[in-house]
C-alpha cells in the first residue's frame, strides 16, 4: 500500500505540478479530520500524524495523559492500561497510543477522502493561477474554441481565456481551431479556477510583438518609449536607441521591412508608423506628425500644448483622415496639438512669432563673425575689403578695366 501511495503521489506531482510535500500535508490533514469524526470531537490537538517522505509509511498516534479514571478516551488513559505498555508510567505521564486508521468508519473515511481531493483541487487552482499570473502583461498563443455571445473563448493550454468583444480588432473574424496571439490583460483567482482576460487591441500588444520580432528591443538596446494605437487602423510608435551605432527605426523596420511586416501580418494589415523619440518635445511632435512635413513647432512643456505650422499642401496630411494622424500624434507625445497651415498661421500671427524666435537664434549663432546677411555686408566687408564686397575699392578696380557693365560690377563685387 505504501508503494502504491508513493507512486500515486509521484504521478500527481508530474501531472498537476503539485509538490509531494503539499500532498503529504493533505493526507495528514485528512487523517486528523478522520480522527475527529471517528471520536466525535471538534478538536484533536493531541493526535499526531507522521509520514516518511521517502517511503510514504505513516503512523497515527494520540498523546494521552495517565489518569485514575478515564473521562475522555481520546486524551486520557487509565493507569492500568498505561502500565501494560510500560510499567514505569505513573499518574500524569504522557503515553503515545497508536490509532488504527483502518478502524475508522465509512463516514470518517469518506470525509478524509474529500479533504484530500479538496486540497488537491485547491493546489491545482493555485498552481494554474501562479503559472498564468506570471504571463500577465505578456503575449500568449491560444486556440479559438467557440463564440460565447459576442465574446470568444480561447484555449491557452491548461485554462480557457475570454476575449471580449471590445478587445477584438475591428473587422477581424475568428474561426474555431484557429491559432491566434493575444495579450494577457488580467488573471483573476476564482473558486472555479483562474479567470484570464485577454486583448488584441491593447497598445502593449504591439510592443510585445516587436519584442518577439526585434532582437534589439528584446535585449534593451532599442527602447519603445511610447505607443499610440487605434486598433485595426493605425499605430504610431516612438523608439530610442541606447547605442549610438544602432539605428532605432531601422532596427524595428528590418531588412526590406521584414520585421515590421511580420508584426503587420499578425495585426492583419494594420499600418504602423515608427518614429524617433526625442527629449525635446518640439522635435518629438515634429517626428510624431510624420509623414507630414512641419515648418515650425512651439511647445509649452508646462501646459502640455503645442502650436504646429505646416505648409498649406501638407495640412490635410498632418491632420489625417478624420483627424487620425493628429490624434495619434497627440496621444504619442502627451501634448495637445494645434495644427495650422502656413497661410492660417500668417493671418493669426503665429508664424511671425516663430520667425522672430528663429532669426534671433540664428543671429546669436553667428556672433562669431562668420558671414550672415546684412550684418556681414555692413561691418565685416568694410573692415576687411579683401574678404568681400567693398563698394569703394571694387568699384575703382572695375572702372579701371572698363570691360564690365554696371550690373556685372554689382553682382561680381558682392561675390
Amino acid at each position: 500500500m505504501n508503494n502504491e501511495l508513493f507512486e500515486a503521489l509521484t504521478i500527481l506531482e508530474k501531472e498537476k505540478n503539485i509538490s509531494k510535500d503539499t500532498l503529504m500535508d493533505a493526507i495528514k490533514q485528512s487523517l486528523l479530520q478522520a480522527c475527529k469524526n471517528h471520536y466525535g470531537k471538534t478538536e484533536a490537538n493531541n493526535v499526531v500524524v507522521n509520514i516518511d517522505p521517502n517511503t510514504c509509511e505513516f503512523e497515527v498516534y494520540a498523546e494521552k495523559t495517565v489518569v485514575e479514571k478515564v473521562e475522555d478516551e481520546l486524551t486520557q488513559i487509565s493507569l492500568t492500561n498505561a502500565k501494560l505498555k510500560d510499567s514505569r508510567y505513573e499518574l500524569g505521564d504522557i503515553v503515545r497510543v497508536d490509532i488504527k486508521s483502518k478502524e475508522f468508519g465509512r463516514i470518517a473515511t469518506q470525509n478524509a477522502k474529500n479533504v484530500i481531493l479538496q486540497k488537491i483541487r485547491e493546489e491545482e487552482r493555485k498552481v494554474l493561477y501562479n503559472e498564468y499570473y506570471e504571463k500577465e502583461k505578456d503575449i500568449v498563443t491560444g486556440v479559438v474554441q467557440r463564440y460565447v455571445g459576442r465574446n470568444i473563448s480561447i484555449n491557452l493550454g491548461k485554462v480557457d481565456a475570454m476575449l471580449n468583444a471590445e478587445e477584438m480588432i475591428r473587422g477581424e473574424t475568428y474561426r474555431p481551431t484557429e491559432r491566434i496571439k493575444v495579450y494577457v490583460l488580467e488573471v483573476k483567482d476564482t473558486p472555479k479556477g483562474p479567470k484570464v482576460l485577454v486583448s488584441r487591441t491593447h497598445p502593449e500588444f504591439v510592443k510585445r510583438l516587436f519584442e518577439s520580432e526585434v532582437t534589439e528591443v528584446r535585449d534593451g538596446i532599442v527602447e519603445i518609449k511610447s505607443i499610440a494605437r487605434e486598433a485595426g487602423s493605425r499605430t504610431k510608435m516612438a523608439v530610442w536607441s541606447n547605442d549610438p551605432d544602432v539605428d532605432s527605426v531601422g532596427a524595428c523596420v528590418g531588412v526590406n521591412g521584414s520585421r515590421v511586416n511580420a508584426v503587420v501580418d499578425e495585426l492583419h494589415g494594420e499600418k504602423i508608423d515608427i518614429v524617433n523619440w526625442d527629449e525635446n518635445p518640439a522635435l518629438l511632435i515634429e517626428n510624431a506628425l510624420s509623414p507630414a512635413k512641419v515648418i515650425s513647432v512651439i511647445a509649452d512643456g508646462d501646459e502640455k500644448t503645442a502650436k504646429v505650422v505646416v505648409p498649406d499642401y501638407q495640412l490635410s496630411l498632418a491632420i489625417g483622415k478624420e483627424g487620425q494622424n493628429a490624434r495619434l500624434a497627440a496621444r504619442l507625445t502627451g501634448f495637445k496639438i494645434d495644427i495650422k497651415s502656413e497661410t492660417q498661421a500668417r493671418e493669426s500671427g503665429d508664424l511671425l512669432e516663430y520667425e522672430e524666435d528663429y532669426y534671433e537664434d540664428e543671429e546669436e549663432y553667428y556672433e562669431d563673425g562668420e558671414y550672415y546677411g546684412d550684418e556681414y555686408e555692413e561691418t565685416d566687408a568694410q573692415e576687411n575689403p579683401e574678404n568681400g564686397y567693398s563698394e569703394e575699392t571694387d568699384a575703382e578696380a572695375y572702372s579701371e578695366d572698363g570691360d564690365f557693365p554696371a550690373d556685372d560690377l554689382e553682382t561680381d563685387g558682392q561675390e
